[in-house]
């Protein structure tokens, strides 16, 4: 009787987080995929073995908005920031970016109307990035705001593998909006219902895995807010949620939920933060609409009342809304999570963006990505949601909507091996000094988490540990990421889509 055949890596003496359930069991690692997960005794040889007693093993997170480069170059910004990210747990990251923003080195930092051409352009520079300097596995995900985008997409979906695409719907009009957040984030031209039209009419004619993510905010109305509040005097943090109220957030996806229902256009909520909204995401898949629905930890764990609420868009609801997004995501009306990742520019310490006063204060909630996983690992620990549960909406539904499935999102024979290894019974009172992103702080400074991951794989290789007794997680790995291109034109299969809620 042969031998079996040696494998590069084994994990063995921990319980395993499948698509299938939960169980102790091993898993053989060979060639950067899984090639078997079985009870410990029956793997084959390794030439390492990791031990994971005590330990439960979860996919690598599919963490499907992040910005990077968004307001420093690209390059500079994956050195630090894909750091953080893998060590956190997040082994495959989908980069929104608009064109001027794809790793071009001649980085502009106001971007104007004519600063923006082509992704065709720039898709070079932004795969050379990726695979030089990220130490994570990225997608991209385009933000697009012109004709020439609309009308390029099926080149985009055949060239550049990129299959979704980003309405930053919130810089729609620039001219009616003297705080317009655009040209620093590398928007230049903004839009109008003519783009989203087209956009939303090419990306539906590509089929699978072809979908359109929003970032539903109405600023042509929260300006009004935001004129009133400033003339009542108020400064407060609060003010920030007080000037872009639920029914703007509610409001757009009722609008454009009606050109994608129109269209036949999958789409895909960033940032769902309200009853309201979750009524709109009910009532559009009531019509036949694929409408998918994210959230983020900061809205799961933050209030606006809250001393350390900072600035974000969409803004931070009320800290008794926030059990009602834990429900949605409980039970499906929310789909999946994403940190909405990004460091802002020039000087990002603690000390150069605080402002006691709300107009003065820098958009913030810094180290995002680092804190994905961890709030999403508390709310397991308070019975949010379950384990398996938290798996499916971090990790396997943003692989199935993006298009990523069959290597991302689960711990399966064949995938890529992601591995996190999580101790849920690990508490962590969470330091700015544990952090990785290069702003060096974080808004979980202070609050105690219950469970923490204490090693990260990428296709197999080790990227992270935080062994016993250390300060904090160690990054381990390299600048080892590759780019992933998505083919368009597909029909989702059971397997591909089976149960996305």
């Amino acid at each position: 009787m042969t031998e079996p055949r040696e494998v590069d890596l084994k994990i063995v003496g921990g319980t395993v987080v499948t698509p299938t359930g939960t169980r102790r069991a091993g898993i053989a690692i060979d060639g950067g995929r899984i090639v078997a997960i079985a009870e410990d005794s029956l793997l084959p040889p390794a030439r390492e073995t990791h031990d994971a007693t005590g330990l439960h093993v979860i996919p690598g997170l599919v963490d499907t908005e992040a910005h990077p480069g968004c307001y420093v170059p690209l390059r500079d910004d994956l050195a630090t920031e894909s750091i953080a990210a893998v060590t956190a747990g997040v082994t495959t990251w989908g980069i929104h970016a608009p064109q001027p923003r794809m790793g071009d080195p001649d980085f502009v930092e106001y971007v104007q109307k004519e600063d923006v051409g082509s992704f065709h352009d720039v898709i070079d520079h932004f795969t050379d990035a990726v695979e030089a300097d990220a130490a994570v596995d990225v997608f991209a995900t385009y933000m697009v705001e012109t004709d020439q985008h609309a009308r390029e997409i099926p080149e985009y979906a055949k060239d550049h593998g990129v299959t979704s695409f980003k309405l930053y719907l919130q810089a729609m009009s620039p001219e009616a909006e003297p705080n317009w957040p655009g040209r620093r984030a590398g928007l230049g031209a903004g839009f109008d219902d003519g783009v989203v039209y087209q956009v939303m009419e090419r990306t539906a004619e590509l089929g699978y895995p072809g979908v359109v993510a929003m970032h539903c905010e109405n600023w042509e109305i929260a300006r009004i807010f935001d004129e009133r509040l400033r003339a009542q005097g108020r400064t407060d943090w609060a003010t920030w949620s007080d000037r872009s109220p639920h029914f703007l957030e509610a409001q757009h996806l009722r609008q454009y939920g009606h050109f994608a229902e129109y269209l036949g256009c999958p789409i895909y909520v960033q940032h769902a933060t309200t009853p309201e909204t979750y009524r709109e995401i009910l009532d559009l898949r009531g019509k036949g609409v694929t409408c998918y629905a994210q959230t983020g930890p900061h809205w799961l764990h933050f209030g606006k009342e809250e001393r350390n609420a900072w600035r974000i868009n969409v803004p931070l609801r009320s800290r008794a809304n926030n059990p009602n997004i834990w429900r949605a995501l409980r039970e499906g009306v929310i789909n999946a999570v994403g940190s909405d990742h990004v460091v802002i520019w020039g000087d990002s310490s603690y000390e150069n963006c605080y402002n006691e006063n709300i107009w003065e204060l820098r958009t913030g909630f810094t180290s995002r990505v680092e804190m994905l996983l961890p709030v999403m690992l508390e709310g397991v620990h308070r019975g949010e949601l379950t384990l398996d549960r938290m798996v499916k909406v971090a990790c396997e539904n943003p692989a199935k909507i993006f298009g990523v499935w069959g290597r991302k999102g689960a711990l399966d024979v064949g995938f890529d091996a992601d591995v996190v290894l999580v101790d849920l019974d690990r508490v962590v009172h969470v330091q700015n000094s544990m952090v990785q992103t290069r702003s060096g702080w974080t808004v979980l400074d202070g609050r105690t988490i219950h469970g923490w991951s204490v090693a990260t794989y990428l296709r197999g290789k080790r990227m992270s540990k935080w062994e016993e007794g250390a300060p904090k997680a160690e990054f381990v790995g390299d600048a080892d990421g590759r780019y992933l291109r998505r083919v368009p034109g597909g029909q989702p299969t059971p397997h591909q889509l089976e149960e996305v809620v």
